[in-house]
């Protein structure tokens, strides 16, 4: 399934294709991956290219925990007031102070802070923004989804100043972040993504224009939907040189009464084996049609991916901001108010294996 985050125009063209190397230190990571349950899979020797102690790294052990929350469920907006993130124009941000209000209620309920936070933003909007600055205060890692431009323009030339802007403002955070760049490109329009071929070439020609502005805060996340695999989405693949984690969106599809995680996720998995990388889930959600199962989905979404040790970092999508009607259930994604999904969604973030660094838990509110 396709999600469209980012505010105005950009987050309506992304529903509606729903429903439709350089400076870098090549730091291999020898992770002495061992499987959490009877069930573990063998892994490949995951290795990245990112700087050590500078940009995000995976856990040798589990897996990190993140969410993008939507402040549409969790804040109470004063009335007649617009939802900050839907309001804004196609180059804006879906961040805001009520993200992080949002955030922070999420991180109550389920009694533990984040890992990883997510924020959205167009191709021409300003990042990181405020709301992306106080997720990396607090000890989070930011999870920055930017939309793409015109692939052809990008490699004339036409956004190199912009996009030196971008990598010189998260080079000066002095923060790990995560950067996925177009997720579900395999599904995006392509009046801007042109042929996988295009795609390709511009993402090597922005990781080009970060190398030279010396920026090693910065791990680049591709990140197509889990559908693609495993025909389509791997010709949009820079190679493992390029990337430093594979990821994928995954959810169940909105043509299913039922229709667990293992089933959308595992044509992807078998393809990341063949690649030495950390894997992320850069966004699932179990669909609110699936009603007194929501929580069942969500137990064994939490068993199938701790048997995956590649698997490196997950982020639940909170949100309905997707449904494209106040009767579509199957593109609702947000647990608050279903107390045996907040349940069960707890129990797999307060997992040891999801909670690789240990932070604090609490009970949830």
């Amino acid at each position: 399934m396709l999600s469209a985050r980012v505010t105005g125009a950009y987050r309506a063209v992304r529903a509606r294709e729903r429903v439709l190397t350089g400076t870098a230190v090549a730091a291999a990571l020898a992770l002495a991956v061992t499987g959490c349950s009877d069930g573990a899979r063998a892994t490949p020797r995951i290795t990245t290219t990112v700087k050590q102690g500078v940009a995000p790294t995976p856990p040798q052990r589990g897996a990190y925990f993140g969410a993008w929350v939507s402040p549409d469920e969790r804040t109470a907006l004063p009335s007649g007031s617009p939802s900050p993130t839907k309001s804004a124009g196609a180059d804006e941000s879906s961040s805001s102070p009520a993200s992080i209000t949002a955030l922070e209620g999420f991180e109550r309920q389920l009694g533990r802070k984040l890992d990883i936070a997510q924020s959205y933003h167009g191709w021409k909007a300003d990042f990181p923004d405020d709301a992306d600055k106080a997720v990396l205060a607090g000890d989070r890692y930011l999870l920055l989804s930017w939309s793409a431009g015109d692939t052809k323009l990008i490699l004339g030339g036409k956004f190199d100043d912009m996009v030196r802007q971008r990598a010189r403002a998260l080079k000066a955070t002095r923060k790990p972040v995560f950067l996925r760049w177009q997720p579900d490109m395999d599904r995006a329009a392509a009046a801007k993504i042109h042929e996988p071929v295009d795609y390709v070439a511009a993402w090597k020609h922005l990781r080009l224009i970060f190398n030279e502005e010396k920026v090693d805060n910065v791990a680049w996340v591709w990140c197509p939907s889990a559908k693609g695999f495993p025909d389509g989405a791997p010709d949009y693949y820079p190679g493992d040189d390029e990337v430093d984690w594979v990821c994928a969106d995954v959810y169940p599809g909105a043509d299913y009464d039922y229709r667990d995680l293992s089933e959308v996720a595992r044509k992807f998995l078998e393809w990341a084996k063949d690649h030495p990388r950390p894997v992320m889930i850069g966004e699932f959600g179990v669909p609110a049609s699936f009603g007194s199962r929501r929580a069942e989905w969500l137990r064994n979404a939490s068993q199938y991916l701790q048997e995956h040790p590649q698997v490196k970092a997950v982020a639940y999508y909170d949100s309905d901001e997707d449904a494209t009607e106040p009767r579509d259930q199957s593109h609702r994604f947000s647990v608050s108010g279903d107390k045996k999904a907040v349940s069960a969604l707890r129990e797999l973030a307060t997992t040891p294996f999801f909670n690789p660094r240990n932070l604090p838990v609490t009970p949830g509110s």
